[in-house]
């Protein structure tokens, strides 16, 4: 057991598979902690660095929370041109600042590979905590923004992708959670994740697990980028998803013929993915609503019912 692991004050610790830390400072704020980076995933330095900020952020959004300050973590070349580097970090700090919160420094390490990410800090009330943890019997399972992502960039990489697919799927990853959670923390709900690395499915799995439940996810109503599909039946795979098939396949039951390639898309790893949200019914028909009015994109796409593990049926 590691040390500190159960000190009262760390609400949400090693002891969950959670998406941030979360220690309360006093009965009104608690402070929510994360960190993601990793390797460009599209070419444009500033699309790259926005988008790396926008996933780091989301961790937060997931928790309920709102982001306060932001640490720069990077690791360039020592030959890499100032001015991409300048464009990276330009894109970071624009999209903390869309997001309200500030860059207060970082560290910078010399790496063979670009990589770039953020370590933040946000602030949230310590009775209004989202987690995975939560989801009950009869609950609507929605999704906030489209999959495929992961299938996109890697046909981009190939020289595959129509640039109009690109350009949704970079639109889709520089959309930031923030309101989305706003809404979330309004109207309410029994449990919260952002679906990233893990897929879909994975975060499914990680939610219906640390819920006691199971979750029954309709494959036709789960929205996927356009082009996704495609690219996947020509050979736009990534090692992600064959991680997350190794992961999660044995845990997720397919009751229908689903094909191939849309079962790719459910385990694909997302980039500043959408919320997963488990509501109740009279929640979800609120969410519906005032996502609606807030010109924000959501989908129903199953249900919580009892048991264990996860089942896709058409």
């Amino acid at each position: 057991m590691l040390a500190g692991a159960h000190l009262p004050n760390l609400l949400v610790g090693l002891d969950a598979r959670d998406d941030a830390t979360v220690y309360r400072l006093n009965d009104e704020q608690a402070v929510v902690l994360t960190v993601d980076f990793f390797a460009p995933l599209v070419d444009d330095p500033y699309s790259y660095g926005a988008i790396a900020a926008a996933n780091a952020m989301s961790d937060v959004y997931a928790m309920g929370g709102e982001v306060l300050l932001a640490l720069n973590v990077a690791a360039f070349p020592d030959d890499l041109d100032p001015d991409i580097l300048a464009d990276i970090l330009r894109g970071g700090a624009d999209k903390v600042f869309e997001a309200g919160g500030i860059i207060a420094g970082g560290h910078t390490i010399i790496d063979k590979e670009p990589k770039y990410g953020l370590c933040v800090l946000g602030l949230v009330h310590p009775q209004q905590i989202f987690t995975k943890g939560g989801a009950r019997p009869g609950d609507a399972l929605y999704l906030g923004k489209r999959l495929g992502t992961g299938i996109i960039t890697t046909a981009a990489k190939m020289d595959i992708a129509a640039p109009h697919h690109l350009e949704a799927a970079i639109e889709s990853m520089l959309r930031l959670n923030r309101h989305p959670s706003h809404v979330v923390r309004e109207v309410g709900a029994h449990a919260l994740t952002d679906v990233t690395g893990f897929s879909l499915l994975g975060h499914a799995f990680e939610m219906a697990e640390a819920s006691g439940v199971a979750f029954r996810i309709e494959a036709s109503r789960v929205p996927v980028l356009e082009g996704a599909l495609e690219y996947v039946a020509q050979g736009a795979t990534t090692g992600g998803e064959s991680r997350n098939r190794h992961a999660w396949q044995e845990k997720t039951t397919f009751q229908d013929d689903i094909s191939e390639e849309l079962a790719s898309v459910l385990f694909d790893p997302q980039t500043s993915g959408g919320l997963l949200i488990a509501a109740s019914p009279e929640q979800g028909r609120e969410l519906e609503r005032q996502f609606a009015l807030s010109h924000l994109t959501l989908w129903r796409i199953g249900e919580v019912v009892e048991g264990r593990g996860i089942t896709v049926v058409r």
